[in-house]
This record gives C-alpha cells, structure tokens and sequence, in this order.
C-alpha cells in the first residue's frame, strides 16, 4: 500500500486517509474518492490531499478483518459487521470463553497492522457478549501475512463452551445459634447462582455439623439424581480431616483437592462420590459476590475438567475481592444483550438546564417565551414527541422557576454543583438513566429550533452492529446538537471534570461516530446571548422576556 500525498489530478479511486472538511462538505477518513469528489476538491480550490493506493496484493481493512474473524471463530460464536477495519465477536450463548492465549499472541506477531484482542480464557461471558474484536490498524495489509493470520487462527479457533443444564442438590449444616435467617438467605444466593448457570436446585437439605448426618444427605442426593452436590457448613473447613471431608470420605468419597489460592475461596474443597462432582464452599459463598469458588463450579458446569493442579495455577488474578468490578453482578457487569430487530429502540433523552445563563444577564434564558412557551419546554416536547423515555431534566440555577414552567410530565435530576460546571450536570444526568436504555439523547435547553424530527434522524441512525455509536448532527459540514450517545460512553462521561461536556469524547472516538446530515441550522442554533435571541425575532420567531 503506498501512503502519502498525492496531486489531486492523481487522486481518483484513492482512499483519503483523514477525515476533512472541504468546503460545505465533510471528507469522512476512509471515503473512496470518485471523480465526481475529485472535481468538487478542484472547484474549492484543493492541489493536494492524502491518501491510501492499494497495490495488487493489498486486501482492504474490511474484507481483511471479516476474513480473520471468520476464521478465528468456533463453535458458540457470532460474528459482527465489518467496518473501520474492525469485526467483534460475539457469545451466541451463555458460558465460559474458550481461548488459547499462544494463538493470539502468534496472530498479533504476524503483521503490526493485524491485531485481535481477547477476553481472558474461561472468562464467564453471557448471551450476545463480545469476546473479542479483530482490528486491521492501516487500510489494508498483504494477502501473505492475512493467510498466515487465518492459518494461525484455525488450529485453536475462539469458541464458547456452554453450561450444560443439570441438577444439584444442596446441603447446608446447622450449629447451634446459627440464626434461621442465614440459612433462609445462604439458600436464595446458592439458588440464583445455580440458575444463573441454567441449572436448578434439588430441594435442598439442611442437617446438623457431624459427619453422620452429611453422610446421610449425600447419599440421598447421589442417590436421587444430584449431579452436583453443594455443601455449605455452619463452621469453615480448616483441615482436609475435618467435618465436611471427611463425611465426604465416609459416604465413599474422595477429596480431590483442599484449598486455592484465591480470596475469597481459599477454604474450598474439591471432592466427588462416585461420578459426582461434590464442592464444599467456604462461608464467603453465602454473599453473592464472586469468589474462587464459582471458577471452580463455572467450569464443572461447563464440563471443563478441572484437578488440583489447575486449581493451583488460579493464583494470579486470584486476589477477587480487590478487583473493581467484584461488587457487581456479572449480568450487571457484561455488554447489554442485543435488541430484537422488531423491538423499538428504547433511549433516554437527557435536558442540560442547570447553567446560570450569565451571557443573556440577568434574564435566565430557558425561561424566556418562544413561541408562547417556555425556550427549556420546546427541548422537552421535541424529546416527547421523538418517543424518549424518560425525559430527564437536570437542574440547577433558578431550579424552582425551571420546574414550575416545564411541568411535572418529565423526571427531575437537581445538580447542586451547578457552578462547578458542565460536567458535574452530565454525570447527574447519565446516572439517571434506567439499565433498560440503549443509549440518551443530550440536548441542551436553548436549543429552541430543534424538533423531534431532528432527534428522530439521530435516533434512527444510532447501529450498533455497524459501529453507529455517538450520532451526531451535521450542516453545511458542521457538527451540532443534540447528539446521540450509547450506553457504553456512560461510564466515560462520569469521569469527566471541570466545565467541559463530551465533545472531546467525539475526538476519543471519531471511528464510532456517525454524523447525521440535517435539512437546516436548527442543530447549530443555540441562544445563549442577547444578540442570538435578536436573530431569532429576525427569523420570525415570536419572544417574550
């Protein structure tokens, strides 16, 4: 692939390789030019631009990408739409990531532009989660080196390894002073991880500490068609001769392994009873935080064999009660799962209301009459009438005023750190936004121009699939508001400071970013002083202040 500037006469069928504005048009990086461009980039005057020109045996990002993720993939797993040189792979079900860390570190030595980015092997993912994402960096790379990729990713592919659906039985030891409450609340946590994994729970059993009377137990489940048994004891198991093991031992058991190296987890024991798996959790298993135990029921339930030595090697990484993300559930903590195709598209749209208008004086802005309505009321009725839901109003200076001229038809979000900036109205207002939402609209208030058949092209326009993620509106090659943001940025935009919104974040992410042509200014008309109001009244817009 040649790179470089060229004259424009030579520039037909090139790929320009920056995104540019050229007159009244905006260039997106990566757009093919065709003569009709060429002549265009003559008549504003353009000499010079720089491209890509692919040489005989160049295979372009796209087709390159596709080629790798399909060769990359196993069973389990579904490919996603090419584009910016890049292919995710997603969970087709629920189970543990099946991958081999040579392959992809034999992949990415290959070619510096060929990359493949994994999860770690035997992550717990959930349906529609992504795995893995192939990126070509430049764009296009060599057929040798994209065969030899292909090569290296067909002997241990990705793949997911389902859970297999199963009984387990659960027994639970009582000691005297143990409250009813513990045991009521250590069955509903044991009960949601096994059916988190597909599997049910046999009716469960509760019998005093000895080794007797969990003798007992584990023989009427093995029996009655357990195929895991877990043992939760009033008194940790310190000791491969205590309580628990060794009524394991005496109903013909045998442990398998004592402890690991992961905390919380460490007094898990590992045992089994003729061909059934028995897992005898320590006391921190009554939380449903993840601790080492759930690896070692995660890959049983997998049918993925583990011994003591593998339990061993779980050590790095192993400190789980120190990670960030342990306080969330995994459901909670994994990508959103996909919506339906006929599903509608459920979005937020969120009001910046919050600033002290210091530019218009002393009139606050938002409550100015437009149009015979309040100028903040004309953004929500714009959110409404697109089929946001909710509308989420975030306020801060003359907040009372603000409240009493929109209504009480929205959900209101008080930012008592107004002052402090932009961000701090951003942060409350993305926190408001409900776990069911693709993604939120962000409007500001003076925005009075903007109608829902705005929102609704932005909406419309928001794919994940195709890598559509922060929509935003364009006129005359200029970039405005609102813009649409899916979920994912949300965590972004709560860690922004000072007086700044997300528009950097536009820059972070330019290879995700739509822009949406709109059909006037409405996008790039915010009144925010006094002579943009003038210019409103000269539009034929009607004021009353």
């Amino acid at each position: 692939m040649k790179f470089g500037p060229v004259p424009l006469s030579q520039a037909e069928d090139a790929m320009l390789v920056h995104g540019q504005t050229f007159g009244e048009r905006r260039f997106r990086k990566g757009h093919v030019l065709n003569a009709s461009d060429v002549a265009y980039l003559s008549a504003a005057g353009i000499k010079e631009v720089t491209v890509a020109i692919f040489e005989a045996d160049d295979i372009d990002e796209n087709a390159a990408a596709l080629r790798l993720a399909t060769a990359a993939s196993g069973a389990g797993i579904r490919v996603g739409v090419q584009g910016t040189g890049r292919v995710n792979l997603f969970a087709k079900h629920a189970g543990l990531a099946m991958l081999a860390a040579e392959t992809v570190d034999r992949i990415n030595c290959i070619d510096e532009g060929i990359t493949i980015s994994t999860l770690h092997p035997l992550d717990r993912v959930e349906e529609d989660q992504l795995l893995a994402t192939i990126k070509i960096i430049p764009f296009a790379v060599s057929e040798a080196s994209l065969t030899d990729a292909e090569v290296a990713a067909a002997v241990e592919p990705i793949s997911v390894r389902p859970y297999r659906a199963r009984q387990i039985g659960l027994i639970q030891t009582n000691l005297p002073g143990l409250p009813e409450k513990i045991l009521v609340k250590t069955e509903g946590v044991i009960r949601a991880r096994v059916e988190a994994l597909g599997c049910t729970l046999a009716a469960p059993f509760t019998v005093d500490h000895d080794e007797i009377a969990i003798e007992a137990a584990l023989h009427r489940l093995t029996g009655g068609g357990a195929e895991l048994v877990l043992v939760v004891g009033a008194s940790a198991t310190t000791d491969r001769r205590d309580v628990i093991p060794a009524a394991i031992v005496r109903a013909g058991g045998r442990v398998e392994h004592f402890g690991m190296p992961v905390d919380p987890g460490n007094l898990t024991v590992l045992a089994r009873v003729g061909d059934v798996p028995v897992l005898a959790l320590p006391g921190s298993a009554r939380s449903s935080r993840p601790g080492g135990n759930d690896l070692i029921l995660e890959r049983i339930v997998a049918d993925i064999p583990i011994d003591g030595t593998q339990i061993m090697g779980l050590g790095v990484g192993g400190l789980m009660k120190e990670i960030p993300s342990r306080p969330l559930p995994r459901t909670q903590a994994a990508p959103r799962n996909r919506r339906p195709a006929a599903a509608p598209a459920r979005f937020a749209a969120i009001v910046l209301a919050a600033g002290q208008s210091r530019r218009m004086g002393q009139i606050n802005k938002l409550l100015i009459e437009v149009d015979g309505k309040p100028m903040v009321r004309h953004a929500v009725d714009a959110a409404r009438e697109a089929g946001a839901a909710p509308i989420i109003i975030v306020t801060g200076h003359q907040s009372d005023a603000l409240r009493s001229a929109v209504g009480g038809d929205v959900q209101y979000v008080h930012n008592p750190n107004f002052a402090d900036g932009l961000s701090t109205s951003l942060r409350a207002g993305v926190a408001a936004v409900p776990e069911e939402c693709d993604g939120a609209l962000i409007a500001l208030g003076d925005m009075p121009k903007v109608a829902s058949e705005h929102l609704q092209s932005l909406v419309a326009a928001h794919d994940p699939e195709e890598g559509h993620l922060i929509c935003v509106p364009t006129r005359g090659g200029k970039r405005g508001n609102p813009v649409f943001w899916d979920r994912r940025f949300f965590d972004d935009m709560a860690a922004l400071g000072g007086d700044v919104g997300a528009k950097h974040l536009i820059g972070d992410y330019d290879d995700v970013v739509l822009e949406v042509p709109m059909p006037d200014d409405a996008v790039l008309t915010d009144v925010d002083s006094p002579a943009a109001l003038e210019r409103l009244v000269t539009d034929g817009v009607k004021i009353n202040s």
